[in-house]
């Protein structure tokens, strides 16, 4: 994928990682971890809290160095080079850590200054995030609400014109309109020819990324395209809703046939395998068939497409 942006070189990989791992004492926070972020795409890294993200993104914007692998952002090497590197990425942490007593012009202001530019200068960069905060910019920064307080730290990570962009966690705590309008604005983003890596527990978020790395204990479960990941299902997977919801989770579990059953908001979803030989095969009506003769009423069972939810808890329990 090519772009006009003048420090894009379009064959070397916008980040490129070899077997980083990284512990905390006797926690493995990494362990092993290899992959590349092509220039231009956002690259989504998606997992429950814990998993490792944070550590990541900080050892690629060069505030934490790796026990062991190497690792490159736009060709410069995050321990020997991180000075390069610290000039053109753009970092959002997962915690607000702007300056909360200072308005939200000043901290703009600041941020600008430290990479020698303007706000003048860059305004082209952040208007569209910026202009919906403006009216607010003599407010200080600890009174915005969660999502205005987002797009002030989105706005300060670009207003120095990075080429990639570090957001880890940007949508946990916000409302879910302000999730849809910041996803609009990397798409937007990605547009100008920014490279995005994202981190999410949402797996929701997962579709509205080119790539996705899936993300448990320190290590990549599966890396694709979430349309592949969803693909590559091995199982049937059904819905099943009914009374006594705790109770039909542990019978499930006990029924011959079925793989895995995990609880999914207001139903179970249960992995069955997929048998050519369909009278040995757990389909959607011999489960209910099943669940009724234990007693089992006001059912609702149905087979259903997986989303990239399952297919976590599916590699996962691999």
């Amino acid at each position: 994928m090519t772009h006009s942006t003048p420090h894009k070189i379009s064959d070397t990989p916008a980040i490129s990682c070899r077997n980083i791992s990284k512990s905390y004492g006797k926690v493995n926070a990494l362990h092993d971890i290899t992959f590349d972020v092509q220039q231009g795409e956002i690259f989504g890294v998606i997992g429950p809290d814990g998993a490792g993200k944070s550590t990541l993104f900080r050892i690629l914007t060069t505030l934490l160095l790796p026990d062991t692998g190497d690792a490159t952002v736009e060709g410069f090497d995050v321990v020997k080079e991180y000075k390069k590197i610290r000039k053109i990425v753009g970092y959002m942490p997962g915690k607000f850590s702007l300056y909360q007593d200072l308005t939200v012009e000043e901290n703009l202001r600041i941020f600008a200054t430290l990479f020698n530019t303007t706000i003048e200068e860059n305004y082209h960069l952040v208007k569209d995030i910026y202009s919906q905060i403006e009216p607010f910019k003599t407010r200080r920064a600890g009174a915005l609400s969660g999502g205005m307080k987002q797009k002030l730290a989105l706005s300060c990570a670009l207003i120095h014109k990075p080429s990639i962009l570090f957001l880890d966690e940007p949508t946990t705590g916000i409302d879910p309109v302000s999730r849809k309008e910041l996803w609009e604005m990397l798409r937007k983003l990605k547009s100008q020819g920014i490279t995005i890596i994202v981190s999410t527990p949402y797996m929701d978020e997962a579709s509205l990324c080119d790539r996705i790395a899936l993300i448990q204990n320190g290590s990549f479960l599966r890396i694709d395209t979430p349309d592949n990941i969803v693909k590559s299902f091995g199982n049937r997977l059904i819905s099943v809703r009914g009374e006594n919801m705790g109770e039909l989770l542990k019978r499930l579990r006990e029924i011959p046939g079925v793989i895995s059953c995990f609880a999914f908001g207001d139903s179970h979803h249960v992995a069955a395998e997929k048998s050519s030989n369909q009278l040995n095969s757990l389909t959607a009506d011999t489960l209910a068939e099943n669940l009724k003769k234990q007693g089992y009423t006001n059912l609702e069972v149905k087979n259903i497409e997986p989303g990239i939810e399952d297919c976590f808890m599916e590699l996962t329990a691999k």
